[in-house]
């Protein structure tokens, strides 16, 4: 984005900082929000529902206030397996000790989802909640837009209702304004350059699950995570080498792909973007591995990382 807010404390001299929740049922646009407000990928996306599975935190800081999102899974109700659960606990765990929480629907739509959602939202009006309508670009009738807004601000009682179209990045200065309005005076946590609290290994993992996710469709569920095994800097290059985990052989055959086409295609698109990331030419090594059961297994899902309590 090239305009910010003219959201300033009184005092030039005064800082604020805070937690923003960001959450919502899956694939409302919640981590395409937090990236266009940042301005940088800290998050991956894709079209299909549930493709974030950890809180990450991402960090926006101006000259006189720092905003940490925290984008969280989509909160769904289906928890059969050990990996949902893990993804619905990190998000309903934003819901606590945040100065505001957005919650996120898409433009038109209101759905059983939606209403799960509201109904972990916190009572008593101690944190500030947003309703954030994305996708308004989308809206050919934009006069039924205002009938709608209505209807959504008697079902809670929010701070304020905003339309944005996160992609687009329509509104995102008038919603940046409205969170720095509620953010309490107090010293930067992170660093003015730092983008996220993750580690690099963790992002180039991502971004490899992000391009798998991106090449199968439906072909290969979630049933798919990204061990980086190996990360070695050399002088000129850095070698990556890093296992895609599925449950079982099929799932693996069609991840290679024919004459293992698929996952080379995979391998070219994830090293473009972790050489933007790291800023230096990779040679990067994927193999699949079956690791079967592990989306249900509480201890492989620790290792993974899937544990937010720890």
């Amino acid at each position: 984005m090239t305009d910010t807010p003219s959201s300033q404390p009184d005092n030039p001299q005064t800082t604020r900082c805070g937690m923003v929740s960001i959450v919502g049922r899956p694939n409302v646009g919640k981590s395409t929000l937090m990236n266009h407000l940042i301005g940088q990928k800290v998050s991956i996306t894709s079209r299909k529902p549930q493709t974030t599975r950890h809180r990450i935190h991402g960090i926006l800081s101006r000259d006189n206030y720092q905003i940490v999102f925290a984008d969280t899974p989509g909160i769904h109700t289906g928890q059969e397996k050990a990996l949902n659960r893990a993804m619905n606990e990190a998000a309903v765990s934003t819901l606590f000790g945040v100065d505001v929480i957005c919650m996120m629907v898409d433009a038109m739509k209101w759905t059983p989802a939606d209403e799960h959602v509201l109904s972990l939202l916190p009572e008593g009006g101690d944190v500030p909640v947003l309703l954030i309508i994305n996708k308004v670009d989308n809206v050919d009738d934009k006069s039924a837009l205002l009938p709608h807004i209505q209807s959504l601000s008697e079902r809670y009682p929010f701070d304020a209702v905003i339309p944005v179209s996160a992609l687009r990045e329509q509104n995102l200065v008038e919603l940046e304004k409205a969170l720095v309005d509620r953010l309490q005076e107090g010293d930067f946590w992170y660093e003015e350059d730092q983008l996220t609290d993750r580690s690099l290994r963790f992002m180039v993992a991502e971004i490899i699950r992000e391009k798998v996710v991106r090449q199968l469709g439906q072909e290969v569920p979630h049933q798919v995570s990204v061990e980086v095994e190996l990360w070695e800097d050399g002088p000129r290059v850095t070698e990556i080498s890093a296992a895609i985990l599925v449950e079982r052989r099929g799932q693996k055959k069609i991840l290679i792909g024919d004459k293992g086409e698929r996952i080379k295609q995979i391998g070219i698109q994830a090293r473009e973007d972790i050489e933007r990331l790291i800023e230096r030419k990779v040679m990067l090594n994927l193999w699949v591995k079956i690791k079967a059961g592990w989306s249900d297994d509480a201890r492989a899902l620790r290792s993974l990382g899937y544990d937010e309590r720890n």
